[in-house]
């Protein structure tokens, strides 16, 4: 695969595939959540709550993994994995732009000051492919 296939892949699993998990560190030691994630280009968004542990992790440790698009129906399941930065933005811009009203049940809305947009933006990510081909990279230094 190509690196232009291998970037088409991982952009339908992206739009496919919007629950993933999240990775922070807390005390050196991973801490995992499933989460929802937009994205822009390469670059991740999900929503929270400025008052989280995640975001408290992530102010502490910018570090963070994530997985998307595991199938569930087993070895061999194609997902992608992201390993990058996160920052917290309260940006109102960012946080009418990635405003769903599925969020409703948590926030009063974008302009809630509870509401904020974690920014995941990828030093690498590795398309993990079905029938155990080898994963794919894509390099982002």
């Amino acid at each position: 695969m190509n690196q232009s296939e291998i970037k088409e892949k991982v952009f339908q699993i992206m739009d496919e595939y919007k629950i993933g998990v999240l990775a922070t560190v807390e005390n050196n030691k991973p801490h995992c959540r499933y989460m929802t994630f937009s994205h822009d280009d390469f670059t991740l968004y999900t929503p929270t709550n400025k008052e989280t542990h995640k975001a408290e992790e992530i102010e502490k440790n910018p570090y963070v993994h994530t997985l998307l698009g595991y199938e569930g129906e087993g070895v061999g399941d194609t997902y992608v994995e992201v390993s990058g930065t996160a920052s917290v933005q309260e940006d109102q811009s960012v946080k009418e732009k990635w405003w769903d009203v599925g969020m409703e049940q948590w926030f009063e809305g974008p302009d809630d000051p509870e509401y904020v947009v974690l920014k995941i933006e990828p030093e690498s990510i590795r398309l993990m492919n079905k029938k155990g081909e080898p994963a794919q990279n894509i390099g982002f230094h």
